[in-house]
């Protein structure tokens, strides 16, 4: 499956904004959807993730609370609302896709198989 992140950009701190992943050619639904960030510091962090019904989603512990993950299956798109956000969040933001049968969901970056080409998001304080 192809992945296409967009709507990152600058914001402020306290400051919201949406982000959106497009799948293509394979069957989005048989996907588990992941968000992950990768600042200049660290590895690539789990942020949130939704199983394949959207019914079952997980969140890094840093974002709790103020990041929300969805999905429409019809429109093939997996988003991520983020809220107050905070100068910390400042990273790229990669979607990514995990082939998986059951309604699970996972947090680990290796297990996926698909990933976007990832979007900047900047926090100013």
């Amino acid at each position: 499956v192809q992945l296409q992140a967009s709507g990152g950009g600058l914001v402020q701190a306290g400051g919201s904004l949406r982000l959106s992943c497009a799948a293509s050619g394979r069957t989005f639904s048989d996907y588990a959807m992941g968000w992950f960030r990768r600042t200049p510091r660290k590895e690539r962090d789990f942020v949130a993730a939704i199983s394949r019904g959207g019914t079952v989603t997980d969140y890094g512990d840093s974002v709790k609370g103020r990041f929300t993950i969805s999905r429409d299956n019809a429109k093939n798109t997996v988003y991520l609302q983020m809220n107050s956000l905070k100068p910390e969040d400042t990273a790229v933001y990669y979607c990514a896709a995990d082939y998986t049968v059951t309604g699970a969901v996972r947090s680990t970056s290796a297990l996926y198989e698909s990933w976007g080409q990832g979007t900047q998001v900047t926090v100013s304080s």
